[in-house]
């Protein structure tokens, strides 16, 4: 019985109790609201999880994406950048290698961390066929529904499945045209493969079997999102929305018919004035089920800074409901990302995750006792409310005040000081 199905029932469960407890809510709210498909929490029959509820009225979570390239293998590294990524706070991990052994290196990512760990399945069918016969046009539908199977068997708990490029999309796409192409490379393996072929998407048009493997293996279905924009000048067009369409359609059958777990994920490259109507497009659109933002980069023109970028993007659509962010690195559109990329772009994502939940949940009790911490010069506080303490009490060690309780900013005439001796504005 899947955690829907229990759900639907009215039942509460021991894991709906951790994550309410974990959220501080009534668990009968978390039970309501994944019998309505507006909340999931990734679990695994393969192994134990830390448990993450994701969706309506929680805390936005923030997921960190690693994996191997074809030109950089090194399975030692990936696990640990896995485990820097738990370290660093990330809430979920996917691992999306397109390049050595698929199962033996998700393998070994699973086995090192206590977090859900998602997957793109689609990419080791294209790409093995691609190693067999020569060309990714040779997949085989048994390379899907093998490779999503495998995966799962793992431990790998949630999947980015390409359910919405059908023909109709492919139409749109055509029509419309596009300045920056087709930048998720399921999308570009899908949609190559579909013309070349001739055929529909097997992940459309055998949704149903896709679905029965997903549920067999409690896997949460995340909608992947091949027609996302790679160009702020491609975003909301006719593809991704058209798209969006299909897997708000998947999604509420999956559902209501299987009781999954589903996700729907969202664009990549959004200007600022649309990052709120695709928060809310893509929430009216599926039932209000979890929305999961790749990104969303605001703009395309800072390469090494993109980590940044997103933070702008992500505490936008966070404010406006968005339920789970894909962290980007300083790498992105650069290189493979390194261990501190990795840290980094959690950190940066993390932050973006606690200003939107500062609007979205009113969430702001740390910042109050962050500013009486500030106001009382209160270092051993201040740094034990920031979100990287380390880094901060780094940087004042580092160029510390002959006075300790002012910082060399201002040094002989800290503000705060100043007026804490001669007036009492505590509140």
């Amino acid at each position: 019985m899947s955690i829907v199905t229990e759900a639907k029932a009215g039942k509460i469960t021991d894991v709906m109790k951790e994550v309410a407890k974990n959220e501080g809510l009534d668990p009968e709210y978390i039970m309501r609201g994944i019998a309505a498909g507006r909340i999931v929490i990734p679990t695994s029959p393969y192994r134990d999880v830390k448990l993450c509820g994701i969706g309506e009225g929680l805390t936005t979570k923030v997921n960190a994406s690693i994996g191997a390239s074809s030109d950089i293998i090194d399975e030692d590294m990936e696990v640990a950048k896995a485990k820097a990524a738990e370290a660093a706070g990330a809430d979920t991990l996917m691992e999306l290698g397109t390049g050595g052994d698929f199962l033996s290196i998700r393998k070994k990512v699973c086995d090192a961390i206590s977090l859900s760990v998602g997957s793109v399945p689609l990419y080791q069918a294209f790409i093995g066929a691609a190693k067999r016969d020569g060309s990714i046009i040779h997949m085989t539908e048994d390379d899907l529904w093998n490779a999503t199977e495998q995966q799962a068997k793992l431990g790998t708990n949630f999947m980015a499945i390409h359910t919405g490029i059908n023909n109709i999309v492919l139409d749109r796409l055509k029509a419309h045209g596009r300045y920056g192409g087709i930048c998720s490379r399921g999308g570009a393996f899908m949609t190559t493969w579909m013309l070349h072929n001739e055929k529909e998407n097997p992940l459309y048009a055998d949704f149903d079997y896709l679905c029965e493997i997903l549920k067999e293996h409690d896997v949460v279905l995340s909608t992947g999102n091949g027609m996302r924009a790679g160009a702020i000048h491609d975003a909301t067009d006719r593809a991704q929305v058209q798209e969006l369409i299909i897997n708000s359609e998947c999604a509420q059958k999956a559902h209501d018919k299987y009781d999954l777990q589903v996700i729907v994920e969202g664009p990549g490259h959004v200007p600022l004035d649309e990052v709120e109507m695709n928060v809310k497009l893509m929430k009216s659109m599926s039932g209000h089920k979890p929305f999961y933002m790749l990104g969303p980069l605001v703009t395309d023109i800072s390469p090494g800074r993109d980590h940044i970028v997103t933070a702008i993007g992500a505490a936008t659509s966070a404010s406006h409901g968005c339920d789970f962010l894909c962290y980007v690195t300083p790498a992105e559109h650069l290189a493979l990302p390194n261990i501190d990329d990795v840290i980094e772009g959690v950190q940066t994502s993390k932050i973006a995750a606690h200003v939107g939940d500062m609007v979205k949940l009113g969430k702001r009790d740390q910042d109050l006792a962050m500013g009486r911490a500030r106001r009382d010069l209160d270092w051993k506080k201040m740094f034990s409310l920031a979100l990287d303490p380390e880094l901060a009490r780094k940087i004042r060690t580092e160029r510390s005040s002959a006075d300790e309780d002012a910082c060399t900013m201002c040094g002989d005439f800290c503000a705060v000081k100043i007026v804490n001796q001669n007036y009492n504005l505590a509140k």
